[in-house]
């Protein structure tokens, strides 16, 4: 498990034993059963989750209560309602497990102490928000420019392993088409 957390935070910092064991010390480990929130609109969300087992989703769920898909996260991925996490607000997504889950997370508290102490871990962290920030980017201005079928085809490329691990109707939601021109789009 220590293992994914240090390769994940090594491909942009390197620590020594000693660094890495005091990076640890800031997080904490929890399992999810399949189906149970990490977060609830409504709620505040104290936590900002690695996945080290398992995959999870984030959802907003309008007043209608149609669910519009954010983001997935599967190991090795981070996954929280950032405007909620780094703003004390309370949330505005839903964030919950698609599979039995595995997490380490971290408190917004002790990620900026974490950050204070080490400098290399505020460097990391600058990183990953600024890799989310673009994954976004691109992300919004798919949905404005691209065909379904350009969007797909995007989500296939990106992300084939998530092909066969989410339900069709939450790939659908995500690339904001139906279910039915999901299915015509991967039978082509």
């Amino acid at each position: 498990m220590e293992l994914l957390l240090r390769q994940q935070i090594e491909n942009i910092v390197e620590l020594s034993d000693d660094e890495f064991s005091y990076v640890l010390s800031h997080f904490s480990t929890r399992k999810f059963k399949k189906n149970q929130y990490l977060i609830q609109a409504g709620d505040f969300a104290p936590n900002d989750y690695f996945v080290i087992k398992g995959l999870i989703k984030s959802s907003y769920t309008e007043e209608q209560g149609k669910e519009h898909i954010i983001q997935f996260a599967m190991e090795d991925w981070w996954i929280s309602d950032p405007q909620a996490y780094h703003n004390s607000k309370r949330a505005i997504l839903n964030v919950s497990c698609l599979e039995d889950t595995e997490t380490y997370y971290i408190s917004l508290d002790n990620r900026e102490k974490l950050c204070a102490d080490l400098r290399k871990m505020e460097y990391f962290f600058r990183k990953k928000t600024q890799s989310g920030y673009i994954a976004l980017q691109r992300r919004i201005i798919s949905l404005m420019s691209q065909s379904a079928k350009e969007r797909y085809d995007q989500f296939i490329t990106l992300y084939p392993q998530l092909q066969q691990r989410v339900p069709k109707t939450l790939i659908a939601s995500y690339l904001g088409i139906s279910r039915e021109t999901l299915s015509r789009l991967s039978a082509v």
